[in-house]
């Protein structure tokens, strides 16, 4: 997808299991950052009668991030650069979020 710079699957503790694209440091560092958002979000979630969360979405100068939880505590992070679109992003998503909650 033009603009994106990372896919990655991390796990409960927000170590990477699988990646894609750029393989570095700061990408490895906002995905497990992400998690740490997530965690909390579902604990707020949670106390305060919310639901699931289904997918955190952070912009920022540099571009955006996306994140869904997938099951067993995974989560999936899409990284984008800024010119990147965050709704084609997000459609790209969906049948590999499926898959891998298959797969897990």
């Amino acid at each position: 997808m033009p603009g994106a710079r990372a896919a990655l699957l991390l796990d409960v503790t927000g170590e990477v299991v699988a990646e894609s694209g750029a393989r570095d440091d700061r990408s490895r560092l906002v995905g497990a950052y992400q998690g740490i958002a997530l965690g909390e979000a579902q604990r707020a979630a949670a106390r305060y009668g919310g639901g699931y969360v289904q997918e955190l979405v952070s912009r920022y100068e540099q571009g955006a991030v996306i994140l869904q939880p997938l099951k067993d505590g995974y989560y999936l992070v899409f990284v984008l650069g800024p010119g990147a679109s965050l709704a084609l992003g997000r459609h790209r998503l969906r049948p590999a979020r499926a898959r891998m909650i298959q797969e897990l």
